[in-house]
């Protein structure tokens, strides 16, 4: 038996629906109607994205940074104007648009702290 890809990724967050609203309002993503309860499922492809509540005995708030380590890049058909309304819009920018062999790439955190990379190729 073998694995052939991701196939789905989600960030457990304090807040379902203001992460979500965040995720919405910020980069335009659009829930898909098909998610459960305790999740919210974006409409995103080729891998679904989605936001849900906790597992049990997750405790976001001991975690000094949610996600240490793993690096979550999402593609925008503008990177450089998406950090433009993000940092208008006061949005923690944790690292300032580059142009490299992803195309122009930057990096914001999310309301839980989630550090979220974003390019345009």
């Amino acid at each position: 038996m073998t694995v052939s890809g991701v196939d789905f990724v989600a960030l457990q967050v304090r807040d379902l629906e203001a992460s979500a609203a965040f995720y919405e309002k910020h980069l335009g993503l659009r829930r898909d109607p098909a998610g459960p309860p305790h999740a919210v499922v974006f409409a995103t492809s080729p891998i679904p994205f989605a936001v849900r509540e906790p597992l049990p005995g997750v405790d976001l708030d001991q975690a000094e940074r949610p996600g240490l380590g793993v690096a979550l890049w999402l593609k925008a058909d503008d990177a450089q104007r998406l950090h433009d309304d993000l940092a208008g819009a006061g949005v923690p920018i944790v690292a300032a648009p580059i142009d490299g062999p992803f195309g122009r790439t930057f990096s914001f955190a999310d309301p839980d702290g989630y550090v979220v990379t974003v390019h345009d190729r």
